[in-house]
């Protein structure tokens, strides 16, 4: 498979999975002011700013906006196009990527991410968007999770697939981690908090909902929301397909598909340091977590997953090579055309 064909898999998959993640955090969040008592403008700063904090644009946000409204986060996380993790923005990068490798993808997956893009981009969006935005969320995470179906069931699962599996896993990881860190400043920098309010439960209570696990998580732990169980179920559950334990299970199996390598090996970084974050959170325990500080042992996931995509980077899609190896190689392709040419002389009897 060609590099470049991988790298556009990856990212196709992983803006996908990036704009659904948006749309289900906003959404929640929306719906979550519903339930606030009061709202002055200092109780919408701490609401919303987090949201902003979580994809690492506070700057760029802070560059065009004075004040962090609904309004004003909005308007920045879905139809900002100078913002890249704009659910905008997303649609957009999945849709070229999947351009560049039209003849890699069945027409199914095609059209429906082309429908997704052209309705995200034309008035219509606007309209149901000032309309109802839960309508607007409920269309862009309907075409997500189609895209994902038709990817499962459409495409041959060969090495393209699992790069895709692989750009898909490493996202959904990284932004549940975002989103379990959404409300950390209610925790101690270490340690859980003596007790937890009605307040800090209805937001904690949305966290879940923003990753759809709410009704998962109370099968579990019944009604009882505290951080200690969510962040127990979002971080180390294993049989939940967005905790992050189980994305990056199926990431670390996404790269041995595509080297081949068994999983108690390793036949480069990507491998390597995926492999050891995997087991990482299969050994560690909650209690381990707190101690360390949920904000900060996130911080660290983070910069792991990171890693790994840098890794994932280095050896399947950057690949350097020996100038002088190259040189060669092309003079002795010469000389085989040359030696494979028929002879221009002619003799006579």
């Amino acid at each position: 498979m060609l590099s470049r064909v991988a790298n556009s898999l990856f990212w196709m998959s992983r803006y996908v999975e990036r704009a659904e993640n948006v749309a289900r955090l906003l959404d929640v969040n929306l719906q979550l002011l519903l339930d606030y008592r009061s709202l002055d403008d200092e109780t919408l700063r701490k609401h919303w700013m987090p949201i902003v904090q979580t994809t690492g644009d506070e700057e760029s946000f802070a560059k065009q906006h004075n004040q962090a409204t609904a309004s004003a986060v909005a308007d920045f996380m879905v139809f900002n196009q100078d913002n890249s993790n704009s659910i905008v923005s997303s649609i957009c990068s999945a849709r070229e990527n999947a351009r560049m490798i039209r003849d890699q993808i069945t027409i199914e997956t095609w059209e429906e991410l082309n429908r997704l893009y052209l309705f995200i981009l034309s008035p219509e969006a606007r309209i149901v968007w000032t309309e109802s935005p839960t309508d607007f969320f409920n269309q862009v995470k309907a075409s997500s999770i189609q895209l994902l179906g038709l990817s499962y069931a459409t495409h041959s699962h060969n090495e393209g697939w699992w790069f895709s599996e692989a750009g898909r896993f490493m996202e959904r990881a990284d932004k549940t981690s975002r989103i379990l860190d959404l409300r950390h400043h209610t925790l101690p920098e270490r340690g859980l908090p003596k007790s937890v309010s009605q307040t800090d439960a209805l937001e904690w209570s949305a966290v879940l909902r923003s990753c759809s696990a709410w009704d998962v998580f109370k099968a579990i732990y019944g009604a009882e929301v505290n951080p200690y169980n969510v962040a127990q179920f979002l971080l180390l559950n294993e049989d939940f397909p967005r905790s992050i334990r189980f994305c990056v299970e199926r990431l670390n199996e996404s790269l041995r598909h595509i080297s081949g390598v068994p999983v108690n090996r390793f036949g480069n970084d990507a491998e390597k340091l995926c492999g050891r974050l995997a087991a990482e959170l299969q050994f560690i325990t909650i209690e381990e977590v707190f101690e360390i500080g949920l904000h900060g042992y996130l911080d660290q996931v983070q910069l792991k997953l990171n890693s790994v995509g840098e890794a994932l980077f280095n050896a399947y899609i950057f690949q350097s090579f020996d100038l002088d190896s190259e040189v060669q190689f092309v003079q002795q392709e010469e000389q085989q055309q040359q030696s494979l040419r028929p002879s221009t002389l002619v003799t006579h009897p």
